[in-house]
Order: structure tokens, then sequence, then C-alpha cells
């Protein structure tokens, strides 16, 4: 046992990068980054427990990828890493960054190997342009770029975070609180990314899978004796609406849950459950609008769906292309990648007895490539 603990930070919402994906979320071939960033370092053998802090909106999804202890994160990086430390009971705690992705085995072997002569052994880069500070130009020699990971006494680094004062990095907090610190030289390899350019700098990173990754949904709703009968994200001219807890869009419940099959991401009432007042009469191009964003945030774009509408009444022909236009609105793709079918049952069953409408829907989703940009 190296009586050591990693805790990454994945909790960050990627302001800088400009993207509606979260860099954590950006494909290196099938894993997202914080996956194979995690991976990558218990591949070298030196922890005996690796701890992830992520954001509330992230973390339920994470688990579905990989075994390690997942850690709510908070609205800032010292925060969030507060959280971690709570979980930790080794001697020693090496903190490092997601976006900090492509860190060698022989840097990371160099920062153990000096764990015990300071309080945080601390990775530093030099400078090689000149540096002017308030107009003034300041000794270069002096000034050093500090990087992460960095290695601390967890004892120490706990009592150093007992402060509201915010820290950018853990020595700067340790020798605040009168600890100490060894700086050693780092890698290039360590490079943070922080802007999508930063990608391009950076070896060790795949592109994204070429794969399509395909998931279906169904729903059903009965009709009642009021209320509008929203289909598709269209309002349709009836005496009647569906049996619902939100409108009873049955045509974008049935896709929303194709999008979350496709992504891997549950179902519908995971994410909007019926027994919660706040989704009460909600309209249903809203739900759609939130899961689109989501799938987005976690590296997908949506290629095509398809959606057949099974209803004896009301008649739906007249509604198709309306329902595609705005359905391809939300789903910010092109007209005619939206498909609508409709049939019949040929009066069989519930839905042919005229007492409600089904909708089965299916979506093809692809990960967003950042190699292209």
């Amino acid at each position: 046992m190296s009586n050591l603990t990693l805790i990454l930070l994945a909790a960050g919402s990627s302001s800088r990068f400009e993207l509606d994906v979260k860099k954590q979320w950006l494909r290196i071939n099938h894993k997202p980054l914080w996956q194979f960033v995690a991976d990558r370092l218990q591949n070298s053998g030196f922890f005996d427990k690796i701890i992830i802090t992520s954001s509330e909106d992230d973390i339920e999804f994470m688990k579905n990828y990989a075994d390690y202890t997942f850690v709510k994160g908070g609205s800032s990086r010292q925060e969030s890493l507060k959280n971690g430390l709570k979980e930790v009971n080794s001697e020693f705690v090496l903190v490092s960054d997601i976006a900090r992705s492509c860190v060698s085995e022989d840097f990371l072997r160099n920062i153990i190997s000096k764990k015990t002569d300071a309080d945080c052994i601390v990775p530093y880069l030099k400078v090689t342009d000149t540096v002017i500070y308030k107009d003034k130009t300041i000794d270069r020699d002096k000034v050093k770029r500090v990087q992460t990971p960095q290695l601390s006494r967890t004892s120490i680094l706990k009592d150093a975070l007992k402060t509201s004062q915010e820290f950018t990095d853990e020595s700067s907090a340790i020798v605040a609180n009168g600890g100490t610190r060894k700086f050693i030289l780092g890698e290039n390899e360590a490079h943070k990314i922080t802007y999508i350019q930063d990608l391009n700098q950076l070896s060790c990173l795949e592109s994204p899978s070429k794969e399509i990754l395909s998931g279906n949904g169904f729903d059903v709703h009965a009709f009642n004796d009021k209320g509008e009968m929203f289909l598709g994200g269209v309002k349709i001219d009836s005496k009647f609406g569906f049996k619902a807890h939100s409108d009873g869009d049955v045509a974008i419940h049935a896709l929303i849950d194709a999008l979350l099959g496709a992504a891997g991401m549950g179902d519908i009432g995971m994410l909007f459950p019926d027994n919660d007042d706040k989704y009460k009469g909600i309209d249903s191009k809203e739900l759609l609008k939130k899961v689109v964003t989501k799938i987005n945030n976690f590296g997908f774009l949506i290629i095509n769906v398809d959606l057949t509408i099974a209803a004896e009444k009301p008649k739906i022909s007249n509604y198709k292309l309306a329902m595609r236009r705005k359905l391809a609105e939300i789903l910010k793709i092109e007209n005619s990648r939206v498909n609508i079918k409709a049939t019949t049952t040929e009066r069989l069953g519930f839905i042919g007895r005229g007492e409600g409408v089904g909708v089965i829907a299916n979506a093809n989703l692809k990960y967003y490539d950042w190699t292209e940009i």
C-alpha cells in the first residue's frame, strides 16, 4: 500500500471552453475525458483510492461509467477539494485536475518520490518569455508557472483549508498556513486544457469514436375530456386532451426516452419524476430543451430522430410538417433529420377504440468531434 489517495477535480462548468459540451465529457475514443484520465492514473498502480469530484448534474451519470468514489463538488475549486478531502484517510494525497490529461507515469513517480521532503511537492515550469508586471520588467528566473498534480500531507492540507480565503492551488494554502513546499521541475505534457485549442498540444489524446449510438422510446397516454392537446410540440385542434402529469405530449415523451436511451442516461421518469409538483402541467417542449442541453453538455450530438404515432383520432396528417419543424428547432438539427410517421392499429386495442395515443421514437447520436475544431 502506498498510503496515497488521488483526488481528481472534475466539477467545473467549463465556462472558458466556449462550447456546448463540457470539457470533462469530451470523448477520447469512447471514454469521457474524466474517465480516460482516471483510468490512466489508476493503471499507474500508485494509488490506494481514487476520488472524483463532480457537479450535481453529472455525478449520477458518471457512476454508470466507472467504479470510483464520486463526491459532489462545490461552487469553487477549493470547495470541491475540501469535499473530496472528507473521503481521504491516507497520510498523503495527490490532487490533480481532469484538465491535466496527459501527466506521464515518470512525472508522477518523480513527485511521489519526494513526498517526505516537504508538506507539499509542487511541479513548475520555467518562464522563457520576458515578463512585465505593472509596466516593469521583472526577472523571469524568479517566476514559476505552477502546475498540478501536487502532493501534500493530508492532515497539513486539511488544516490549511480551514479558512474562507480562496487559494488557486494547494501549495499556496499550505504556505499561508505556515507549511513548507518543495518545487520540482514539471513537464509540458501536464499542460492544462483551459481553451479548446489546448487540445492540440496534448499527444496522448485519441480522437472520438465514429460509432453511432441508437436509442428507442415508447409512451402512451389516454384521452381526457378536457384540456388542450399537444403532440410533437404542436397544438392539435381537438375537444379533448391527455391524462398526464405534464401537458401529456406523448410524442415528445417517447422522443425524450429515445434520446436518453441512445446516450445511456436512463429515462424520462428519472429526470422528471411524475410525483414532483414542479413538473405538473409543464410544457413538454421545455422538458425536451433541458434534455437536449444535457445531452450536448455530456458530449453528444443528435444525428436524426424518427417517430411513429399510432392513433385512430385525432387525424394528424395536416400537423406532421409543423411537428417536424418544431422538433428540429428544439433538437438543433435540420428539418430533414426529423421524420414523423402516422399509423392506426386497425381499430384494435385501446388505441383502435379511440381511447388514447401511442408513440414509438428512435434517435441516433454521435460523439462531439473536438478534432474538427
